[in-house]
């Protein structure tokens, strides 16, 4: 049988020449694919500035990846809440109680000797379906415990409080750098056109020991700083004289308008001056929209019984009152609310948490100031469904000795291990993250860094930290410094 061989016939034969030309063009376009593949690799590590458009600084932009998070609740407890006496149960603490902790028998620390190991005053207990130990400071923050995501080995690098507060804060000790509220209105601007992007909301008792550094824009562009006002302390020089009806009002604004646009118009190009117009601008609007914001009579008596703003004791019920407030930023778009818990214009332990001395005597003061009106905006928050796409923060500056200080009944400042959460948008629930040792002393276990908490925060605002900058006297800033990791594990 015979076999038909194959034809030949018009099939181009590769000579050596033509191998040569197109092994050298081929090689060429793979040096091409790698060449576009590191600018595009270098594009995504770069610094990146958002456009901030000078008529309308605070108009809302895009993230740089899809965001789990659309907003910020952000509440800071001034003066540092112990987490052995809310959050980190140290079955160890309890059983040594009274005794040494070993190695730490000289142990000096920022107001000096330490004595015994010193048990928490509030019994532990499981919370919620999860059945995580909690304790009786909050009971009713505990009882949300299937909310919230825990990350246990927090560390701070002060000791002290006004570089540790401004760390949690700024993310530097210094003075001088922008909030992480500026940075995040910064970065995405509001949902709001006639509110801020970035409300601070002092305790009612007073600031906390860094005052608006806390909030500043640090030498970012002064309209992202956070504008500070209250429940029971409107914006100051905001409201119209009585004697300017609201049409002679409407009618002033309109005029100046006219005349603005035609002072653009001589002068195109100058970005401080469309900016400054859009701020003044915006206090025109904001005339209206935060008296309204600032009412809190249109809410119903159930939802003013729930945050307990009829509370018989004042500073209950004015935090209980900023906490709504909060509620209602958040719904109307605002970007970054800030809720401060804790002030030290009264003194040491008594308007914040900073328990040296007697701590029982000082938390069963402000846990009740904190507790209800906080699980209240949690609930509502998920009850209205905003807790889909708010990511909601609790920290304070640093954590607290598991020991007594000698010749005291409080516990002194620890930056060495504490607790911070989260709950909300993007974050696992109920989990907890990270572990100090056996008596709450040191992080052992996935030791976090506060640079890591923010590159985390802006994480689940579809941010990258490492590209988020400002150029500043020669220097790329970031909100996290040249640190920073993102907490991966916390997330969903």
């Amino acid at each position: 049988m015979t076999r038909s061989v194959p034809s030949l016939a018009g099939l181009r034969l590769l000579d050596r020449r033509g191998f040569l030309a197109h092994l050298g063009s081929g090689l060429g376009g793979i040096a091409l694919l790698s060449l576009l593949a590191e600018r595009a690799a270098a594009d995504e590590r770069s610094p990146w500035r958002p456009k901030i458009l000078p008529e309308a600084p605070l108009a809302a932009r895009e993230p740089h990846f899809p965001a789990k998070a659309k907003r910020i609740l952000h509440i800071f407890c001034s003066g540092a809440c112990s987490h052995l006496d809310a959050w980190d149960y140290k079955p160890e603490l309890v059983k040594r109680d009274g005794q040494p902790m070993p190695g730490a028998e000289k142990l000096l620390t920022f107001q000096g000797a330490n004595g015994n190991l010193t048990k928490s005053p509030y019994a532990f207990k499981p919370r919620g379906r999860c059945g995580k130990y909690l304790s009786d400071l909050l009971p009713n923050l505990a009882d949300l415990a299937d909310e919230m995501c825990f990350i246990h080995s927090m560390t701070a690098k002060a000791n002290t409080h006004g570089p540790a507060e401004s760390q949690m804060n700024t993310g530097f000790t210094q003075e001088g750098f922008p909030s992480m509220g500026a940075w995040v209105s910064y970065a995405l601007g509001s949902e709001n056109k006639d509110l801020p992007a970035f409300v601070a909301i002092p305790d009612p008792r007073g600031v906390p020991q860094m005052g608006p550094a806390n909030w500043s824009n640090g030498f970012l562009p002064a309209v992202f700083q956070g504008t500070a006002f209250s429940a029971d302390r409107p914006i100051p020089n905001l409201k119209p004289p009585p004697q300017v009806g609201p049409d002679a009002e409407r009618d002033v604004r309109d005029f100046l308008k006219v005349l603005n646009d035609e002072h653009l118009k001589r002068n195109p190009g100058d970005t401080e001056l469309s900016a400054r117009i859009a701020s003044y601008e915006l206090a025109a609007r904001m005339q209206l929209s935060a008296p309204e914001v600032s009412d809190l009579s249109r809410e119903p008596k159930n939802v003013h019984e729930m945050y307990g703003t009829d509370d018989k004791d004042k500073d209950r019920a004015g935090f209980a009152r900023n906490c709504l407030l909060a509620r209602r930023l958040l719904e109307r778009g605002v970007r970054f609310v800030q809720v401060f818990n804790g002030s030290y214009a009264m003194g040491e332990g008594v308007g914040n948490w900073d328990g040296h001395r007697r701590l029982k005597a000082d938390y069963d003061r402000h846990g009740p100031i904190l507790d209800r009106p906080a699980a209240a905006l949690l609930n509502d928050l998920k009850r209205s469904g905003l807790l889909d796409d708010t990511l909601v923060v609790w920290s304070t500056e640093f954590g607290r000795m598991p020991t007594f200080q000698q010749g005291a009944q409080g516990r002194d400042h620890n930056p060495k291990g504490f607790t911070v959460w989260m709950a909300g948008a993007g974050v696992k629930k109920p989990f907890s993250y990270g572990a100090t040792d056996e008596f709450g002393y040191e992080a052992v276990e996935n030791v976090a860094t506060i640079y890591d908490f923010h590159a985390t925060i802006l994480h689940l605002l579809g941010l990258d930290h490492q590209r988020l900058t400002f150029y500043h006297n020669g220097i790329e800033r970031r909100l996290t410094d040249v640190h920073g990791q993102v907490l991966s594990d916390v997330l969903v």
